[in-house]
């Protein structure tokens, strides 16, 4: 691959501007350079290069210079079908754990009935059922042939267009899957635990502050002078209480 495509790979997938420092040490990872100095000069030309190419009327995004770094964007002539485009998108789904856990089940074990999700989650799942078929995240695939001829669930075309799948084999196995649950699970225990200790500290910070606030201090004075026959001076810098 060419320096001029990984720039351009970059530039493309970075959601803020990326900035020539951040590049150059990106590329020469996989592009070693003996001369740093022209290294940097060389992707320096090829993103002057890259830009020259998307301003042409060819092209209907360009990549602009800002903030200090770089960013593709479209351009300004191609805001109104960008924005009537924008217009016609479905807004992102916001689905429950619950949901997200019963879409998991169907999705790996489809066909699949509700009694069989409820026995792998060990939770009642027909409530959240009412929830993906609204959604048209699921379908009916017909029923399955024992006593009471239960529904079988399956997801639908709507489900691999909004996680981006070909199709049902380009799910993770079910070690990956268990794996990012496992990451997910840490990583927000360990934002709750790090809230926790915040919490904490700030309630020992909030009584420190009480107790050197001035009421405190004249709290203390008081109970001194009640001990004491001479009356209490008062601290430096301050006025007697």
């Amino acid at each position: 691959m060419s320096i001029k495509a990984k720039l351009e790979a970059i530039i493309y997938a970075a959601e803020n501007p990326v900035t020539l420092e951040q590049i150059v040490d990106l590329v020469k990872e996989s592009t070693p350079a003996e001369n740093e100095a022209a290294f940097k000069s060389d992707v320096r030309a090829a993103i002057e290069e890259l830009v020259a190419e998307y301003a042409s009327a060819d092209h209907g995004v360009e990549i602009r210079q800002l903030a200090g770094g770089y960013r593709m964007a479209t351009k300004p002539e191609q805001h109104d079908v960008v924005r009537a485009f924008a217009k016609s998108l479905k807004p992102p789904i916001r689905l429950s754990l619950p949901a997200l856990e019963t879409l998991a089940v169907i999705a790996y074990k489809q066909p699949v009935t509700v009694p069989e999700i409820s026995e792998i989650r060990g939770v009642d799942s027909s409530g959240v059922i009412a929830t993906l078929l609204d959604r048209k995240l699921i379908t009916t695939a017909g029923r399955k042939a024992v006593i009471g001829r239960p529904i079988l669930y399956k997801t639908t075309k709507e489900f691999l267009l909004r996680f981006g799948l070909k199709d049902v084999t380009e799910l993770p196995s079910m070690e990956e899957f268990e794996k990012l649950v496992a990451e997910s699970f840490q990583s927000d225990l360990y934002q709750a635990e790090k809230a926790h200790v915040s919490s904490a500290e700030l309630r020992e910070a909030s009584s420190s502050m009480e107790e050197a606030s001035p009421a405190g201090a004249s709290a203390e004075l008081n109970r001194a002078s009640e001990d004491s026959a001479q009356p209490t001076p008062a601290p430096a810098g301050r006025p007697d209480q």
